[in-house]
């Protein structure tokens, strides 16, 4: 099968492509390579990898020739980038879902169109209750212009299908971490901290809650979903849920001393929890046992 991979050498869209390669697949990977990206995340031993720099709201059906699946992880994802400068996130993660579905729906091979969107696209999970957890139906509540667009786009991809019976698969994943995870993310800008003994900076009182996954438990979730007969949208979750004060605590649990700490400003529009309801997946590393495994 052969997988056109946007963001593909980004964080998790790279664990995708290689996890793609390493089971035989044709892979061209489609990447502008921003900050976020790096073709040394790619497994390039492979002859089956082709890579294709572009920017997705540019690229055209003749650059992408025919595939069965196109599968978009491209996207400005960075919360605080967004409230400085919500314009590029437009941009990308709107215009640029747009121009793949009109290049999608126009592939006579297309056996499916994957978009990879988020657990922030339901929003404040606190505001209905201290237990709830969104299912698929929820209603779309962006606090931010990233969780905004990726909502849109949510919503452009469900019209391609209602409209023209474009085949499509919306995964919606909670915090991933993992190997090559940019270092604006806050689990690298924790380690990084730790190890150059410079404070870690926390948001309020550090008490927003997440939910966290391994990038590969996330991606086989993906593929497997990607793969099967299943449409529609799916949750990607893991159940681990803890505060980012918690996981400071345990650091320093697991180191046996105290971290420098800088407690900051909340963000603007902050969530203080996220919850997903979501499908039972194998999963094979947690965060605390990640976090050992970097510090120890």
């Amino acid at each position: 099968m052969r997988f056109i991979i946007t963001g593909g050498a980004g964080f998790i869209g790279s664990s995708f492509a290689n996890y793609c390669l390493e089971l035989g697949h044709e892979v061209l990977v489609v990447d502008k390579l921003t900050y976020a990206g790096s073709l040394n995340n790619l497994n390039s031993t492979t002859g089956k990898l082709e890579i294709l720099i572009s920017d997705i709201c540019e690229v055209n059906g003749e650059m992408l020739g025919k595939y069965d699946y196109l599968v978009n992880f491209a996207a400005e994802s960075h919360v605080d980038n967004s409230i400085k400068d919500g314009r590029p996130f437009v941009r990308s993660n709107i215009e640029g879902t747009f121009n793949l579905l009109e290049l999608a729906r126009n592939n006579s091979h297309l056996k499916k169109f994957i978009q990879i969107s988020t657990d922030e696209v339901y929003g404040d999970m606190n505001h209905y209750g201290p237990k709830i957890e969104a299912t698929e139906s929820f209603s779309l509540s962006g606090s931010s212009y990233y969780a905004a667009s990726k909502a849109a786009a949510d919503l452009l991809v469900q019209a391609a299908g209602r409209t023209y019976n474009l085949p499509f698969l919306i995964t919606r994943t909670c915090n991933n971490f993992g190997p090559n995870q940019h270092e604006e993310k806050f689990i690298p800008k924790l380690i990084r901290s730790i190890k150059n003994d410079i404070p870690i900076g926390i948001y309020g009182q550090g008490k927003n809650i997440r939910e966290w996954i391994y990038v590969e438990d996330n991606i086989k979730a993906v593929f497997h979903l990607t793969t099967s007969e299943k449409t529609g949208i799916h949750n990607i979750g893991s159940g681990n849920r803890v505060s980012n004060i918690e996981i400071v605590n345990f650091v320093e649990e697991i180191l046996g001393r105290s971290i420098k700490k800088e407690y900051i400003e909340d963000r603007k529009g902050h969530d203080m929890r996220y919850a997903l309801h979501s499908l039972d997946i194998e999963l094979t590393l947690s965060l605390k046992e990640y976090l050992k495994q970097q510090l120890l």
